[in-house]
């Protein structure tokens, strides 16, 4: 097995009593041999469910926090390799009635990443994105647009110094906290399941596959990339089946900011995206501070888009099924 980009790091995870930390843990002690690992996190009561749940590991340091505080992140970056920063408001309908909440943290705590992990001479930072920064039709997906810009623009503030920022953008992550096939199962206990849209499609990703990815982006990164996996479509009626064949289904109308399908890549944005053959890499269009590109991938056709209509790969009720039954 190569070596791994992991192995020996200190690494930092914001937001990483969440879901994505959590499995980013499991796995990282389990096969990458850090370090240590700092969680980052607002929430002291999942903080010290986490610290239980890996039973002290001596590898591990919690740290309370909030990426608002520009002061407490410089402290908790200091010795640091590599930063995956996931810390975020998410849920869009939060978002839209707070939305200077949202700002200062998906906008804002972006920025104070940034100005910490180049004061501390981190060598790598690596963002979480996601398909709701495409085309942005609600908040959320707008803040982490400009966040996706900022980390990507962010390398020209690092300059010749070591430090380099790139981002993963991907789908839904299948059964994460606050999704909907949590809401599906609760509520197929009652026969019936509440459908905004049934034409609506996504992306899907296991937070397994989405944590060996982010590991996978760290290696590859020069500085200024947006990695996306290659992944699944599904309709969101398929899904449905899939949870709760015998269910009736009540549609209730898209929700606000709510889009029908989701897109990973931009006409525009293909215009300087090579494929490669588990993943899209766009590239920085301004250059300058990358030595070397991604030689290995293919250009992109003429009008290129990536969305969850158009896609080639699609997962059946019955794929889906067993992936269910494999993360109970």
């Amino acid at each position: 097995m190569d070596k791994s980009p992991l192995q020996n790091k200190t690494i930092l995870i914001t937001g990483g009593a969440g879901s994505f930390g959590q499995k980013f843990v499991e796995i990282a002690l389990k096969k990458h041999n850090p370090k240590s690992i700092r969680v980052f996190d607002i929430s002291e009561i999942e903080t010290v469910k986490m610290r239980r749940r890996f039973n002290n590991d001596e590898r591990l340091r919690f740290f309370i926090g909030d990426v608002r505080d520009r002061t407490r992140l410089h402290r908790a970056m200091h010795g640091v390799d590599i930063v995956v920063h996931t810390a975020a408001l998410k849920h869009i309908d939060i978002c839209e009635y707070n939305p200077i909440e949202a700002v200062k943290t998906n906008v804002e705590g972006a920025v104070n990443i940034i100005d910490a992990a180049i004061d501390n001479k981190v060598e790598k930072v690596i963002a979480l994105s996601t398909d709701k920064a495409v085309y942005p039709a609600n908040l959320y997906g707008a803040t982490k647009m400009v966040a996706e810009k900022l980390f990507v623009q962010g390398n020209t503030y690092a300059g010749t110094q070591k430090t380099r920022f790139s981002c993963t953008r991907y789908g839904n992550v299948l059964a994460s906290s606050g999704s909907v096939i949590p809401l599906f199962r609760e509520q197929a206990k009652k026969g019936e399941l509440t459908v905004t849209d049934k034409r609506m499609t996504r992306f899907w990703i296991t937070l397994e596959g989405g944590v060996d990815f982010v590991i996978s982006c760290i290696e590859k990164m020069h500085g200024g990339e947006i990695f996306i996996p290659k992944i699944p479509s599904m309709k969101i009626m398929d899904l449905a089946q899939s949870i709760a064949p015998k269910a009736k289904i009540k549609e209730i109308g898209i929700r606000c900011g709510e889009k029908l399908d989701e897109a990973l890549i931009t006409k525009e944005e293909s215009r300087h995206t090579k494929e490669l053959d588990t993943m899209f890499i766009i590239e920085p269009e301004f250059t300058f501070w990358t030595e070397e590109s991604h030689s290995s991938g293919k250009s992109l056709p003429e009008d290129f888009e990536y969305t969850s209509t158009n896609n080639k790969e699609w997962l059946t009720p019955e794929e889906l099924k067993k992936l269910l039954d494999n993360l109970n």
